[in-house]
């Protein structure tokens, strides 16, 4: 069991189940689960993990599966500590990681910033969106990016530039091996006079083809080249199919919902039912949007 110093001890839940953490709220227990008070204190505690401790970051939990074995190492929470959202000058705007991708969409507009409504589509904090280029409307985070700003695991800071990442759909490689995103600078259209409806008409599209109000990671899988998971998922007849407590969205199929009592190995079996079906039937392996991590029991 790491042993952590006394000054984080109020921060610290030991054996923390992942079900309170995540938007499937499932999953079992985190070693460790600190929550810092801010970037300072995340640096510190990051300075004093030892080496060979496994060390995650996470935000709203909103593209998270936990095996039921839990999380081995330290898990992070970013979701209270990074919360900096400032604009810079007249395009440009820096984002902690903690922040909600909402919250900057309606920030954006509130600073006459137009090109931001798409991260009203993203469930997730902006560290997530970083982590895995996420987007929505047919927009994509790294398309904003300037720079971003980093934590490696000594807690020493580093800025980066978006060029030293490759980037592509739902997929980033990091400049350097064990770095997480602390925040960025992303770059707006300046729009004197525009308002939320465009927005509004995206949020309105997003609750009638999305199971809003359930419990589920947003989308399970990326879309395959010139086409789309959920068609290839519905044409191939699995909307409704369930394990245990979980099933395929009858109102969108690329989404899996937790009814309530689903376990996290029955989640994770379903995700991979799907993929066999649809291989099976059209050929294409799809790939899990979702991150699934963790030890099964």
């Amino acid at each position: 069991m790491m042993q952590v110093a006394e000054k984080f001890l109020p921060r610290v839940r030991r054996n923390e189940p992942m079900s309170r953490h995540t938007s499937w709220h499932a999953g079992g227990p985190a070693e460790v689960y600190f929550t810092p008070r801010d970037r300072e204190d995340l640096r510190a505690f990051l300075h004093s993990v030892p080496a060979d401790t496994p060390i995650h970051f996470v935000g709203l939990g909103s593209n998270l599966l936990v095996r039921d074995g839990g999380i081995r190492g330290v898990v992070v929470a970013t979701q209270d500590a990074l919360l900096r959202l400032e604009r810079v000058d007249e395009t440009t705007v820096y984002s902690e990681a903690g922040v909600p991708c909402a919250r900057i969409a309606r920030q954006c507009l509130q600073w006459q910033l137009a090109g931001a409504e798409f991260f009203a589509g993203i469930p997730g904090t902006l560290g997530g969106a970083l982590a895995m280029n996420a987007g929505a409307f047919g927009k994509e985070t790294w398309n904003c990016v300037v720079s971003v700003e980093t934590l490696d695991r000594h807690g020493r800071e580093h800025t980066r530039v978006a060029g030293e990442y490759s980037v592509s759909y739902r997929h980033v490689v990091a400049a350097q091996p064990d770095e997480w995103f602390a925040a960025a600078r992303m770059t707006f259209t300046h729009q004197p006079g525009v308002d939320d409806s465009r927005l509004r008409e995206l949020l309105a599209r997003r609750r009638q083809t999305q199971p809003i109000g359930e419990w589920s990671c947003g989308s399970v899988f990326r879309n395959p080249p010139g086409d789309h998971a959920a068609r290839l998922i519905e044409a191939t007849g699995l909307k409704g199919l369930r394990v245990g407590d979980a099933s395929v969205s009858l109102k969108h199929a690329n989404f899996i919902i937790n009814h309530g009592a689903a376990t996290a190995a029955d989640l994770e079996q379903l995700v991979l039912k799907v993929q066999h079906e649809v291989e099976q039937a059209h050929g294409i392996a799809l790939q899990p949007e979702v991150r699934i991590v963790g030890e099964r029991p």
